[in-house]
């Protein structure tokens, strides 16, 4: 078997063991990236295609009759045509569930970096006010506790759960949402009332057609002066143009966004605009802790090793 790895740099290989492949296949070839135009001539004549973000599309599947697996170094499997892999018999495997104590913690940092104002003190320190401070301490930024707080959670699945079990050691009431679209279960809460009742809301759905954009202007109108937005799901999830109006005008009280609609973003990206008040962006890193990816490794290869032995697994297509 021949496989090929078609963006290994999305995976910041250098401190990875990726001894795995090369044992599992015949001839194992990869690329740090894959532009459009090379898709083709890099998958060549490969039995098997690893893949993060490339655009695996109609158009390329159809013209690599080679192929028979795609595994996908991620958990979405919006940069594939599944249903043309399905009439191709053309494997589609993900990986799921490997990033989450690096998404949880992550989530954590952002809400305990805005709550304590750890970016503002920072600042101020460097900017020599503590060192002018007429007492021992700085106190211009109000600093609040999470215990008594209400955290939203949308998507509850395994991230969902992971992070509803901290926000208890916290001292945190949990509110999970209703499915987007779905209907009301039992120990869950209308999604406009977790809008309504939640101090940070934290996002954990994929990306579909009933989650596009689920958190809009109306959304964003429904949520506490004082609320927090917190996005580690996918951009698109958050309508970004909204949000940066929202910020601007004190609809919430701040957000922190590991992921944006477009990624990389433009420089002119709406929310990358230096006059945004109570934003924190990260450059989609909450998967990205070395145990996580090494995560996404081992179980890329046993996704392969599953296929070669006509038992697939954790397919999507």
């Amino acid at each position: 078997m021949r496989a090929v790895f078609l963006d290994l740099a999305s995976l910041a290989e250098q401190d990875l063991d990726l001894s795995g492949f090369e044992r599992v296949v015949d001839v194992w070839r990869s690329y740090p990236a894959t532009a459009p135009a090379d898709r083709l001539a890099h998958i060549g004549d490969a039995d098997i295609v690893v893949t993060n973000k490339v655009v695996l599309d109609d158009a390329v599947l159809r013209a690599a009759p080679n192929l028979r697996l795609i595994c996908l170094t991620a958990t979405g499997f919006n940069n594939v045509a599944v249903d043309t892999a399905r009439e191709l018999d053309i494997v589609v495997s993900n990986v799921v569930g490997y990033a989450t104590d690096s998404v949880v913690q992550h989530v954590f940092a952002l809400m305990l970096a805005h709550h304590t104002r750890l970016f503002d003190y920072t600042a101020a320190v460097q900017r020599g006010e503590w060192s002018r401070s007429p007492q021992f301490c700085l106190l211009d930024y109000p600093v609040r506790e999470l215990r008594g707080m209400t955290l939203g959670i949308i998507g509850y699945g395994e991230l969902g759960h992971g992070v509803a079990q901290i926000a208890e050691a916290f001292g945190m009431r949990v509110m999970v949402s209703q499915r987007p679209g779905g209907q009301l279960q039992q120990g869950r809460h209308a999604f406009d009332e977790v809008l309504r009742e939640a101090d940070v809301i934290t996002l954990h759905v994929p990306l579909l057609d009933n989650t596009h954009h689920l958190i809009d202007a109306r959304a964003l109108q429904l949520m506490k002066p004082t609320a927090l937005l917190i996005n580690t799901a996918r951009g698109a999830v958050v309508d970004n143009a909204a949000l940066a109006d929202a910020l601007r005008r004190g609809v919430i009280g701040g957000a922190a966004m590991d992921v944006l609609d477009v990624e990389p973003p433009p420089l002119d990206h709406s929310l990358l605009a230096t006059d945004i008040p109570s934003l924190i962006v990260t450059p989609h890193t909450a998967w990205a802790g070395r145990q996580s990816r090494q995560n996404v490794v081992d179980e890329t290869v046993a996704n392969i090793r599953a296929f070669l032995a006509a038992e697939p697994r954790n397919r999507v297509a």
